[in-house]
């Protein structure tokens, strides 16, 4: 639960999306840079990380966030500030991608609340469990 000067707040987003074309390109040393990238800007902007797992084609983010930042402005923030970075410390993504765009312009949010939020928590872990079965 999260507090603001004005607003206590239980607001919990489960967010995934994907690289461009859904290129398995999340691993390694891009999944370790990634994963950093993504705990710094949500500390940097005051989100709490639920659970996080960065598949080989697909992310799956689940945050606390304020009432004061809107669901789409939080998706921007994450996918724009992480492709920039991405591209700056590894240049050769841009050649994997079309026109040096790394992420694909659809993503899925969805909301929870506490209770539902231990449900998304599993679901989350499930997938990379089931990710690392079948690959």
């Amino acid at each position: 639960m999260g507090r603001a000067s004005s607003a206590v707040y239980n607001i919990n987003y489960h967010i995934v999306w994907c690289p461009k074309y859904r290129k398995a390109i999340l691993t390694e040393k891009v999944k370790e840079f990634l994963e950093d990238q993504l705990r710094t800007i949500a500390e940097t902007k005051g989100y709490k990380i639920l659970e996080l797992r960065v598949m080989p084609d697909h992310i799956h983010l689940f945050i606390e966030a304020n009432p004061f930042d809107s669901p789409i402005n939080i998706v921007k923030i994450f996918k724009g500030i992480t492709g920039l970075r991405m591209f700056k410390k590894f240049p050769e993504l841009e050649k994997q991608l079309w026109r040096g765009v790394l992420w694909s312009p659809s993503y899925y949010i969805g909301t929870a609340g506490h209770v539902s939020a231990e449900v998304i928590e599993r679901y989350i872990r499930e997938q990379e469990r089931h990710s690392l079965s079948s690959g």
